[in-house]
């Protein structure tokens, strides 16, 4: 019984019933599938002779087949026992009735075929530009339109004018920058601050009420340094740290105008001190 079965299912993947003639055929003879029902062993339903037969039917009568289509005919004849062959004339049949019965169906699809056979594609046709109504050309020849003046806005402001800011009626100004991660940040801070880091080239007008920091704390260690070319501003030496001239506990601001490269020793001997009294107990 095993060996039964095991042999039924071989012959049924080698054979395919065709679903038109009835006749089983090799897979050889069946298109393979394609998409989601596509596989290694997945065809279609009808064989090759069906769909040759139907396609001559569908075309026209006077039409008469090539030396390749008829031997493509020969080449698909069924290949099974004699029994199951019979039953290919009636598919033919079959096949030819249902086109014919689908053009009696739909006599609109035969219509729309012989007019696209017959009647040529028509050209599109290019519109060209209308012409705005106004005055003829003469007079526009002899009278030019004069362009009027575009005043500049009074809201929009240069990047580096402090001038231009104003406070927010809570009475203050907006300041945005960026985090060394990359992270947006957001602050109010006082109109006093803002135009000190604007003229400091610290920060740039956004608008009005908005400024933006230009560098995060990364980029602007390393343009002071970079700027300054490593060395200490004031023993001349190597220097890889920064120093503020107005120390922070005296007003002073972290901006490219009071930030100078120095070396550790200096930095740490000049604490919290202004620059002349250090240069003054250096002497």
């Amino acid at each position: 019984m095993n060996t039964t079965t095991t042999e039924r299912q071989e012959i049924q993947q080698t054979v395919k019933r065709c679903v038109q003639c009835g006749a089983l055929k090799p897979l050889s003879e069946f298109a393979s599938r394609s998409g989601r029902r596509g596989g290694a062993r997945r065809r279609r339903g009808t064989c090759r002779g069906c769909r040759l037969a139907a396609s001559k039917a569908a075309a026209p009568a006077s039409a008469a087949p090539t030396a390749k289509q008829a031997a493509a005919a020969q080449a698909a004849a069924p290949c099974a026992p004699q029994a199951s062959a019979a039953p290919a004339e009636p598919a033919q049949q079959k096949a030819a009735g249902a086109t014919a019965l689908y053009a009696a169906q739909s006599p609109g699809a035969a219509a729309e075929t012989a007019a696209s056979t017959a009647a040529p594609p028509k050209k599109r046709r290019r519109r060209g530009k209308r012409k705005k109504a106004g005055a003829p050309a003469s007079v526009a020849a002899a009278e030019p339109i004069v362009p009027a003046e575009v005043k500049p806005k009074s809201h929009k402001t240069a990047p580096g004018d402090a001038s231009m800011l104003r406070p927010t009626r809570a009475g203050f100004i907006r300041m945005r920058g960026k985090t060394d991660n990359g992270r947006r940040w957001y602050q109010e801070v006082d109109p006093e601050l803002a135009m000190t880091l604007v003229r400091e080239h610290a920060a740039v007008v956004i608008n009005r009420h908005t400024i933006r920091r230009i560098y995060s704390n990364k980029e602007f260690r390393r343009m002071i340094l970079t700027r300054d070319n490593y060395i200490c501003h004031f023993c001349g030496k190597y220097g890889d740290t920064i120093d503020h001239l107005l120390p922070r506990a005296k007003g002073g601001h972290t901006t490219p105008v009071n930030c100078v490269c120095a070396c550790n020793e200096c930095n740490q001997s000049k604490a919290d001190r202004d620059l002349e009294e250090f240069i003054g107990s250096a002497e």
